[in-house]
């Protein structure tokens, strides 16, 4: 594989590349006793700067492996079916007043994992302690090739009206508005679908953030308006451009075919996302005129002179007001069962496009090692042809070290790609039960409710029939 590399100082070059560390030779960790309790992979610590400002660092993909033997590591991958976890999302509570005020959701879980210390529990979280766990696990793993569910994303509007409202009257009460609860189901749907990932499920971190029954740091760095959300945002232009101003030659077929695969089944669900917003959007302005036809049909039955028509138009109205209500509770499954369901699995191929781009990071910190291999060659080359025997030493020394650094790169690039393909294999298997599942719910809700309609006009037949 070739790469054309542009022309840039060292500097430069040590910025473009630093997102994988090449100079980690595996020597700088010492054996841990038996007794220390060893971390879930990719396990953070807190690390002190000049400035005494703590700070999250995250392990590398060699520490990981070198902290966690391969029975435990087996021992995490493996799912006997006996082990399980429910986790929900409840009663969203406004704490505070002012724009310091925030929402409050209750997480409970259910399980039976033995790196619980308990198997029922619940505890409040904030909307950004959900995204600091998220965060805390891209981090981690991201860079070894695994996928992280997304986040929900923010909603700056809706917060800031929950902000300014009322104080609630009694600690504990529901805020009852729509986003909010759409907030809430996003929420549970992203812990979950973290909680069904055989090793980010025991997590230290994520374990803390659904056991502990303290608050949790506040995660600053999530706020969209602050220095490190800038800071984010022009990183993720860079990340753009380099996406697609960089094109890899791929010389295992098996990546060729999966990239095209995931963008054709993104490209479909981007189409069926909008489908269904329509959907939603026309069944719902479908409930609202039934509502008016039931509003009608009361008040002409009000001025009807002829008693059998009043009473079938009367009855008319309550029919029609039924299915009211039906209508909305179908554009309700159409949102939360499909649309919303829709709307996380495109959030899981833009994950699943962020692997992919960390393996071309990879092999670009490869290619760069190689390169500067071969500089370090070429100028040993012309120390010994100039008899610069004070020079030689030195210049050995840098190739060897590069030896070591492109060895490291080419097994690191070697290590993610073979995770990205347990990786996918394993959301393969998940995405068809999920859509199964999903299919068959939506299927039988819908069922129900055009059974529940056919009654009704069964039941209002008969009064039709008894005009005279």
């Amino acid at each position: 594989m070739e790469v054309e590399t542009p022309a840039t100082t060292p500097n430069e070059q040590s910025r473009e590349f630093a997102d994988v560390d090449i100079n980690n030779d595996g020597s700088a960790s010492a054996a841990a006793s038996d007794e220390e309790e060893v971390p879930a992979p990719g396990s953070v610590t807190l690390e002190q700067n000049e400035n005494n400002d703590l700070f999250v660092s995250a392990m590398t993909p060699s520490e990981v492996h070198r902290r966690i033997s391969s029975s435990n590591l087996e021992e995490i991958l493996t799912d006997d079916g006996d082990l399980f976890i429910q986790i929900v999302v409840s009663d969203p509570q406004k704490v505070g007043d002012g724009m310091s005020s925030y929402l409050a959701y209750k997480v409970t879980t259910k399980t039976n994992i033995p790196k619980f210390k308990r198997n029922e529990f619940s505890t409040l979280r904030r909307f950004s302690d959900f995204l600091g766990i998220h965060d805390l696990l891209v981090n981690k793993y991201m860079r070894m090739g695994r996928i992280i569910p997304p986040a929900p994303s923010k909603n700056i509007i809706g917060s800031t009206k929950v902000k300014m409202s009322p104080q609630q009257t009694e600690p504990g009460t529901p805020i009852n508005q729509e986003w909010i609860e759409i907030r809430r189901a996003a929420l549970e749907r992203f812990v979950h679908r973290t909680a069904q990932h055989p090793v980010l499920r025991v997590d230290l971190d994520f374990v803390n953030f659904l056991e502990s029954d303290q608050e949790l740091p506040r995660a600053v760095n999530t706020s969209a308006l602050s220095g490190a959300g800038v800071i984010r945002l022009f990183n993720k232009v860079g990340e753009t451009v380099n996406k697609i101003t960089y094109k890899m030659d791929e010389n295992d077929p098996w990546f060729d075919d999966k990239i095209t695969e995931v963008e054709h089944l993104d490209a479909n669900l981007q189409k069926l996302s909008s489908a269904l917003k329509s959907l939603v959007s026309s069944r719902r302005e479908l409930s609202v005129l039934t509502g008016l036809v039931a509003k009608s049909a009361a008040m002409l039955s009000t001025c009807e002179e002829h008693t059998g028509l009043s009473r079938a138009l009367s009855h008319l109205a309550d029919v029609e007001e039924k299915i009211e209500l039906l209508r909305s509770e179908q554009a309700n499954s159409d949102f939360y069962i499909l649309a919303e369901f829709i709307k996380d699995y495109l959030g899981l191929f833009g994950a699943i496009k962020c692997i992919f781009h960390e393996r071309v990071k990879a092999f670009q910190n490869w290619q760069y090692a190689q390169m500067q291999l071969s500089k370090r060659r070429e100028n040993r080359g012309r120390y010994e042809l100039a008899n610069r025997a004070d020079k030689l030493d030195q210049a050995q020394q840098e190739v060897e070290e590069w030896q070591g650094k492109v060895q490291r790169c080419q097994q690191q690039f070697d290590d993610i790609s073979a995770e990205i393909k347990r990786e996918m294999e394993r959301f393969e298997i998940s995405r068809v039960k999920d859509f199964k599942a999903n299919i068959i719910k939506y299927i039988e809700v819908q069922m129900a409710h055009q059974q529940q309609i056919i009654s009704y006009w069964e039941a209002f037949a008969p009064v039709a029939r008894e005009i005279v």
